[in-house]
């Protein structure tokens, strides 16, 4: 299967993988399914660490790809969906995630119920 991360799925299986569903913990683990990691995620990280909000080890970005997941750049694809989305969600890098997992047939894990409400395959985290 083939999965996309939300930001707070990624900080937990890097950093506290119990705090993941049995599910979430399962399909992440499972070297069978490809993990993906949005770039947009990555850069809410940047920004949430460069203002304080968010502790990261010094070679969090680096450890993505050792982890075995591959990074998903924003493509127009993913912009041409991402202005459809109805505004269910105000937060602009969920809303990308909700484009790119519809754009490139991934399922999301997550646990935000903003995000729920799009048409999109989750897996609860």
């Amino acid at each position: 299967m083939r999965f996309l991360v939300d930001t707070h799925a990624l900080l937990w299986a890097l950093g506290e993988p119990s705090s993941l569903s049995s599910a979430a913990r399962e399909a992440i683990s499972d070297p069978a399914n490809l993990i993906v990691v949005s770039s947009a995620s990555l850069w809410e990280c940047a920004i949430k660490a460069s203002i304080g909000k968010l502790d990261l080890p010094k070679d969090f970005f680096d450890s993505i790809p050792e982890a075995g997941y591959e990074v998903l750049l924003i493509r127009i694809t993913h912009l041409n969906v991402y202005r459809t989305l109805p505004m269910h969600h105000r937060d602009p890098f969920d809303r990308m995630l909700v484009a790119q997992a519809r754009a490139e047939a991934l399922t999301l894990i997550s646990r935000d119920p903003e995000i729920a409400k799009y048409e999109v395959d989750i897996l609860a985290c």
